[in-house]
């Protein structure tokens, strides 16, 4: 009776550990293809902007005034000017009318 009861617990304990891992496997079968990797490939499909000087960024006044511009390595702006963030690059923007005045690369 000792071994028969050995045995069944054996399988018991045997059952809890295995069920995890089992449920492990699985779960990795039951997804959708491309389901994991889909947010990959909405960031490769975003637009990116490859910003010049004398264009003009329409959307400037949404986006806050960089203050800290020493920080980032940016030259101070002159009067009527002021440096956003888009993306992974500082744009010099004139506050009047959008334009950009200069680009520099996000460290």
């Amino acid at each position: 009776m000792k071994l028969f009861t050995r045995t069944l617990l054996a399988a018991v304990a045997l059952s809890f550990a295995a069920a995890p891992m089992a449920q492990a496997q699985q779960h990795g079968h039951d997804r959708k293809p491309g389901y994991a990797s889909s947010w990959k490939k909405n960031d490769y499909n975003k637009k990116r902007h490859h910003w010049s000087k004398g264009q003009r960024y329409s959307d400037w006044k949404r986006r806050p005034p960089v203050r800290d511009y020493h920080r980032h390595g940016l030259r101070k702006p002159g009067r009527g000017q002021q440096w956003v963030k888009v993306d992974n690059t500082y744009l010099l923007l004139s506050v009047a009318s959008g334009l950009i005045l200069g680009v520099a690369a996000a460290r």
